[in-house]
């Protein structure tokens, strides 16, 4: 059986921690990466959001309301050798980045195994799993969610762990 991680990650300035080099989700997919052997494949935007925070809520916001769906610097254009698929974003509007969007309705999921994760401070899952199972119809996607603070992603592995071993 073989693992893929598919997920959007932001480095730079981020709420409650600052400016990072690495995005909290990348944390968890690479946790998720070394339990699974997983193959990563990170979605990135042709044109980066902002370094900073606020503009970058702006950003965000804008082609949420207007479901945009953005360039990409790469697409993933086949997942046919792969057997379980780990879908992983932060929560952005209540949602994945609209990147994410972009990417995943380029793809047959058709009887893949999906389980989703997210980073976020105080969202939750919001409305991924719901945004996934609409957007992977054709696979057995998991309703149990893996779901982390991003201020908290480096204390977080052995949970992460665990829940691997819970799916």
């Amino acid at each position: 059986m073989k693992n893929l991680i598919i997920y959007f990650s932001r480095a730079d300035e981020n709420y409650e921690v600052g400016y990072v080099t690495k995005g909290n989700t990348e944390v968890i997919a690479e946790y998720i990466s070394e339990f699974t052997n997983a193959d990563l494949f990170k979605v990135e935007r042709k044109y980066p959001y902002a370094r900073d925070y606020d503009t970058c809520l702006k950003e965000t916001k804008e082609e949420k309301e207007q479901n945009a769906r953005p360039e990409l610097l790469k697409y993933l254009d086949n997942i046919d050798g792969y057997d379980t698929i780990y879908i992983g974003s932060p929560i952005y509007w209540g949602t994945m980045p609209q990147p994410m969007f972009t990417q995943l309705e380029k793809l047959n999921f058709e009887g893949k195994n999906i389980k989703v994760f997210t980073t976020h401070e105080g969202n939750g899952i919001g409305s991924v799993l719901e945004d996934v199972k609409r957007i992977c119809y054709n696979a057995n996607v998991s309703d149990n969610t893996l779901s982390i603070f991003g201020h908290e992603v480096l204390e977080k592995k052995e949970e992460v762990k665990s829940w691997i071993s819970s799916n």
